[in-house]
Parts: C-alpha cells; structure tokens; sequence
C-alpha cells in the first residue's frame, strides 16, 4: 500500500477543504444562534465517521484500522465503544 505524507494529501483541498466547507456552512445556517463549543461538536461528528470509514476500508480488522489511524488497538476499541461502533 503506497503511503501519503500529509503534505501530498493537503494539496488535494481533501479532508480538510471539506470540513472547512461544512464548518462554513454550519455557520451560516446558524446566522445569529449562539455557537459554543463548536470544536467538541465537529469532532463528536467527524470522528465517528472517521472510524466508520476506516473499519469499512480494511473490512473491519481493527487492527489494520488502528494501524491506518495511528492509534493503539485499544485506544481504536475504546473510540468504538464511545461511538457505538462496536
């Protein structure tokens, strides 16, 4: 499996062009609403999907998920747990 740095991965827009869409448009909608806490907000959405994506990827082993993402198997199993993924 070829490898791809974060750099080669940004000049795409990728991931973060279409977060920060979503963001924007989250934002607008609000207009005049009070927004607090907005980042645990994106991350109790984002995260989710993430982990979602990466188990269907590698046909849930959770190990090459976890490898995939950079996190223990067991820090992967305790975001599943906390998601309801497992």
């Amino acid at each position: 499996m070829r490898q791809i740095n974060h750099d080669e991965a940004g000049k795409t827009g990728g991931i973060a062009g279409a977060v920060q869409l979503a963001v924007t448009e989250y934002l607008r909608l609000l207009a005049d609403e009070d927004v607090q806490d907005l980042y645990a907000l994106v991350l109790s959405q984002v995260e989710p999907a993430v982990l979602a994506s990466v188990l269907d990827h590698v046909g849930y082993n959770q190990s090459k998920a976890a490898q995939l993402l950079g996190l223990s198997r067991g820090t992967l199993r305790t975001k599943l747990r906390k998601y309801g993924l497992t």
